[in-house]
């Protein structure tokens, strides 16, 4: 069961909700510790003083920041809890905006906002009602770990999300990254290019759903140490050959092409798509060992890490035709 990282109030006018946030998302990332290759010995990482080999308690580390290559200010850790912003236990509303003006690049951690008791369940209605059926989100500033953060809290199926947000300082603009010039003495796009883009665009068109999108890295990754967990020998492809550059032309339509079998092999063929379900059995030849892995995944081919290219591409194209044969 999650733990809350904050408990206080949401404060707007003089109003007070008692809440408590709780992460919004989960860390999946594997970790790894690491060993000396030939020994097989742990390795650790120590704070050492430079030019020595004496490990330097933490309690003795003051810190520096660089104000010129090579001269640091040394600030102690008692001069930086000097100026902390406090300890707070209070969200305090500041302004009520439209969500949608607030561009997504200013997001940084999401948080569910949960009524603290059964007491505050009534306030904390109210106020995720009001926001809805306005349309607003409300802005806040509040202290968590010391930190002093800008957030947005926000209305979501019946509850209360809360984002921390980058102050505008943080946030980097187009005119920051030099690359962007290049688009300055670009062409713009000619009918044909812009209708076969739209067209690629509609055919790659669906439903929102999180459940389709998966680490394929991860679920690899974790293959691959159960794999060697077993004692299971480990068999490595060699890297692919990057593509061919082709024209623009050219790759939006082969795109099309492709999408459209795409769409064609999900809904398994049907009796008026007998071309697009043969175009779908050559594409499978032209796709890369990723592609083939993720249609391997979506398909729920057994083994499917273990595979070369040939076999991922062998097991898709009869995995297809087995579909298409059941749907006919």
């Amino acid at each position: 069961m999650p733990r809350s990282l904050w408990t206080g109030s949401i404060n707007f006018g003089l109003v007070s909700v008692p809440v408590k946030l709780f992460s919004a998302t989960e860390d999946k990332d594997i970790r790894f510790h690491q060993f000396e290759r030939d020994t097989g010995e742990r390795v650790r990482i120590r704070r050492v003083a430079e030019g020595t080999d004496r490990e330097v308690p933490f309690g003795q580390i003051d810190k520096g920041y660089e104000v010129a290559p090579g001269e640091y200010v040394i600030v102690t850790p008692d001069e930086l809890e000097a100026v902390e912003p406090g300890r707070s236990r209070s969200i305090e509303i500041e302004d009520f905006v439209a969500l949608d003006e607030i561009d997504p690049v200013y997001f940084d951690s999401t948080y569910m906002v949960a009524p603290a008791d059964e007491g505050a369940a009534r306030p904390y209605r109210v106020l995720q009602a009001a926001m809805e059926q306005s349309g607003r989100a409300a802005v806040a500033r509040f202290v968590m770990r010391s930190k002093q953060h800008m957030a947005v809290v926000r209305p979501a199926n019946g509850r209360l999300v809360m984002e921390t947000l980058y102050f505008a300082d943080e946030v980097r603009t187009a005119d920051d990254i030099t690359e962007m010039g290049h688009l300055d003495g670009a062409a713009e796009p000619s009918d044909k290019e812009l209708a076969m883009a739209e067209q690629l665009l509609e055919s790659l068109t669906t439903d929102w759903d999180p459940e389709r999108y998966e680490d394929t890295y991860r679920v690899r990754v974790l293959e691959l140490i159960e794999s060697k967990a077993e004692g299971k020998a480990i068999v490595t492809d060699k890297d692919e050959e990057s593509a061919p550059v082709i024209d623009l032309m050219a790759a939006l339509e082969a795109s099309v092409k492709r999408a459209k079998a795409g769409r064609a092999t999900a809904r398994g063929g049907s009796s008026g798509d007998t071309a697009v379900e043969g175009s779908a059995s050559d594409d499978v030849a032209e796709m890369s060992k990723d592609d083939l892995y993720e249609e391997a995944q979506r398909l729920d081919i057994a083994g499917r890490s273990k595979m070369t290219k040939d076999e991922l591409a062998d097991a898709v194209a009869a995995a297809t035709s087995k579909k298409g044969r059941r749907a006919s």
